[in-house]
């Protein structure tokens, strides 16, 4: 007796197509034959053909058998995940049926109430009834041939009035369809029906001034903004972002408005990234949670727009990325310059060190270069750049009069230009103000040291009578003979040399130990601990710290170094960053150490000649003017734009009603100046949007010059491809690429599905013009008649 086992599966999804009853029945002890599990699904879409197969299989007691869809493939119109038929025997048979649901084509309307106008397909029938079925008299001569003539009209009559009705109700049914808005649901099938709140980032960076074959990806990025907008409805709402993240553009706006908003946007110094455009995005369109979110990214996806870890977005928010595409371009950029010497003195040679940087995949041939200072050319090269490489050079001017250097360096790059111009700002100084602080008397070494050379300008102060507030304003200190240091002056040069300052500490011929320990140590540098009352002389001097380096044509091989009678020993520390100037047998005689921004250089003598010889040997004098030389906490050459927007200048004493100022020509940005410990603060915010040079004026005085330049990772053209923006982003969208059509279409499938309503307007009119063909062309009145002869 053969056993029949029925599994039915409840398929709770509306709409889904599949095998739903699989019948099992034993007609051999021991095997069992799935009778209705040979089926063949096929479906068709954009010219792929996705096979389901089931087999027919026997199966064995104990054996397990696992049926799969083949040849599966994702479809926008088809949610398709792969069936397992499990069926599993053993003592007890039982068959666990896993089937997922295979949603088949289906279609829908955004306006169903529409229908009910399907009713008004009675009124052809009507008119059909009323009309062609009434009777006519007809009048003839010969009534004989009467039936002949009826009998072959007629069915010719019947044939084009079925006709002309069918035509009439299809064309009404299609017109009413029309107004019903079908439509086959897309990726996103909820958003139909619904309002809609989104979100456009247009790209304005500079690399978006790259040329396509639709002009500037700007433009293009514009027009793709439009077409998004015109896919959704009148009632929705839009909100526009670009890299300036302007607080005007926080509000939501209606399709009218957005178009207006998108023509203004302009190329933008600002770069973003990719996280923070889409927290940005997320954090405006969190006030519309009752709303259906849509975000969407229109740029080109530079690499170092993303980082190396995937990007997450809220779940509730769809994120589309658009991406644009550029030609590939050559581009050689500056990145940055540095000048060598710290003080710039007037008439002085200067060296300037250039980074080159070549983003481009081919190399860069004889790329011309010019440096002008003030207007006038300093110096000028050739270079040539291998491929993905850096390069560095260095230029050499002279003949600079003092005060504030407008520079910059101008490449003949093409056609890249935007990063063609590196502009740059220094002072060149009339004098160099010097601090000497002592215990009272003024030390007479040190007073004669600077006085050999007009360039500097020492100001003597006791260490009871600092200003604190104007040690910013000193290049260099220079600390001796004090036998105690108090906790104030310690705490302000701690704070002086944390923010660039230099200083050179001298202990006391009779030091407070203690005192120094206190000052010396929390600047990580080494400070005295005892006195030890030794002859000895100096072992050597380090040619490779920067004091040293390249002074010496040439150096002899028994140099007349400083004696020493008696000195400090100096503690050792492994966090001591020091650079040994001179030597001791056993420990640094003089040697700087790094302290936050600044350096303090340690001496092991006092300087006086009870110590050493120092004070009146060969070496002191320019080891004294090369520390002053390489001083100071010159403001830096150039500033980012997007990047800095805190500028931190010399003291600037400003009244109440008093302004300070940034000109650029026509251009003037007030700024936020706020004093801190001896410094001027600048707040700029985002009101500098263009590169060049800028004075900071207070009234009608320059008080300083600053220059600001372009992002220069907007130089690198090297963008995202579609699979490295799907894994930066996986639960994002496919990428849309742009090409010759629109995005509207695409965009209107993927919210709202294939919309049909077109389609029946077509075959509501093709099938009104079939009706006026019928009646004009279908004639049933020119048959012959045959008589009888």
């Amino acid at each position: 007796m053969s056993n029949l086992f029925l599994a039915t599966v409840n398929l709770l999804t509306e709409g889904v197509s599949v095998l739903s009853v699989y019948q099992v029945c034993s007609d051999v002890p021991g095997v069992f034959r799935c009778t209705r599990c040979v089926q063949v699904y096929r479906v068709v879409h954009l010219n792929q053909v996705t096979t389901f197969v089931r087999t027919r299989q026997c199966l064995k007691i104990g054996t397990v058998v696992d049926v799969q869809i083949l040849d599966v493939q994702m479809c926008r119109l088809f949610e398709l995940t792969i069936v397992h038929l499990i069926i599993c025997t053993s003592k007890h048979l039982r068959i666990n049926l896993h089937i997922c649901t295979i949603a088949h084509l289906s279609m829908h309307f955004l306006y169903p109430a529409f229908l009910f106008a399907l009713f008004t397909l009675a009124i052809p029938v009507l008119i059909h009834l009323f009309n062609f079925r009434r009777y006519h008299k007809v009048y003839f001569s010969n009534v004989q041939f009467l039936r002949e003539i009826q009998e072959k009209q007629s069915h010719r009559r019947n044939l084009k009035e079925r006709l002309i009705l069918a035509a009439r109700m299809l064309a009404l049914a299609f017109l009413v369809l029309a107004f019903a808005k079908p439509y086959i649901p897309g990726q996103n099938a909820a958003s139909a029906g619904k309002h809609h709140a989104i979100s456009i980032f247009v790209d304005n960076s500079y690399s978006m001034q790259t040329l396509n074959r639709e002009g500037t990806l700007l433009d293009e990025a514009k027009r793709r903004a439009k077409e998004i907008v015109s896919a959704y409805g009148i009632n929705d709402s839009f909100q526009l972002l670009t890299q300036d993240f302007e607080g005007k553009h926080q509000r939501m706006l209606n399709r009218d408005e957005f178009t207006d908003a998108v023509d203004a946007v302009k190329i933008s110094p600002q770069s973003r990234s990719l996280r923070q455009i889409i927290d940005r995005q997320q954090s405006l369109l969190d006030m519309h949670k009752n709303l259906l979110r849509s975000v969407y990214i229109i740029s080109d996806f530079q690499k170092n727009m993303v980082g190396t870890q995937p990007v997450k977005a809220d779940t509730n928010v769809r994120v589309s990325l658009v991406q644009l595409r550029a030609n590939a371009l050559p581009n050689v950029a500056v990145d940055s310059v540095a000048l060598l010497s710290a003080v710039h003195r007037p008439g002085e040679s200067e060296k300037l060190v250039v980074r080159l940087h070549n983003y481009a995949d081919e190399t860069a041939e004889k790329i011309p270069l010019k440096l002008l200072i003030n207007g006038t050319q300093k110096a000028q090269g050739s270079y040539t750049l291998k491929a993905r490489s850096v390069q560095y050079d260095t230029l050499v001017f002279s003949g600079l009069q003092p005060g504030w250097q407008r520079a910059g360096i101008t490449l003949q790059d093409n056609p890249v230009t935007f990063d063609n111009q590196f502009y740059f700002s220094f002072n060149v100084q009339q004098q160099m103000p010097v601090l000497l602080i002592d215990g009272g008397t003024s030390n007479p070494y040190l007073k004669a040291v600077f006085a050999a050379d007009a360039f500097f300008s020492a100001k003597r102060v006791a260490d009871g009578n600092v200003d604190y507030a104007a040690l910013n304003s000193y290049p260099l200190i220079v600390l001796s003979d004090v036998k105690a240091i108090s906790t104030g002056l310690a705490q302000q040069l701690k704070a002086y040399v944390s923010k660039g300052g230099t200083l050179i500490v001298f202990p006391s011929a009779d030091a407070d130990l203690n005192s120094y320990q206190s000052f010396l140590q929390p600047m990580n540098a080494a400070y005295p601990v005892k006195l030890v009352a030794e002859a000895t002389k100096v072992s050597g001097i380090n040619l490779q710290s920067r004091i040293f380096k390249n002074i010496f044509e040439s150096f002899p091989q028994n140099p007349d170094l400083p004696a020493v009678n008696k000195y400090y020993q100096l503690s050792t520390s492994a966090n001591n960053r020091a650079e040994s100037l001179i030597s001791l047998p056993g420990q640094p005689f003089w040697a700087g150490y790094i302290s936050g921004r600044g350096t303090v250089y340690v001496s092991a003598v006092a300087l006086n000649e009870d110590f050493s010889n120092l004070p009146r040997h060969a070496l002191f004098v320019p080891v004294m003017f090369r520390i002053g030389l390489l001083s100071g906490h010159d403001q830096p050459l150039f500033y980012t734009l997007g990047r800095d927007q805190t500028i931190e200048t010399v003291p600037v004493q400003i009244s109440g009603k008093q302004l300070l100022k940034l000109v650029k020509g026509n251009q003037s940005v007030i700024a936020n100046a706020k004093q801190r410990e001896g410094n001027s603060l600048l707040y700029i915010a985002d009101q500098v949007h263009e590169t060049g040079l800028y004075d900071l004026k207070k009234q009608d005085s320059t008080v300083a010059v600053f220059a600001f330049n372009d992002n220069r990772s907007e130089s690198d053209l090297s963008y995202l491809s579609s699979a490295e923006l799907g894994k930066l982003m996986p639960q994002a969208s496919p990428v849309l690429q742009t090409g010759k059509g629109s995005l509207r279409d695409a965009v209107t499938e993927i919210n709202f599905g294939v919309q049909l309503w077109k389609l029946c307007i077509i075959l509501a009119l093709f099938f009104l013009g079939a009706e006026i063909a019928l009646i004009r062309y279908y004639k049933t009145s020119n048959q012959p008649i045959s008589q009888p002869v």
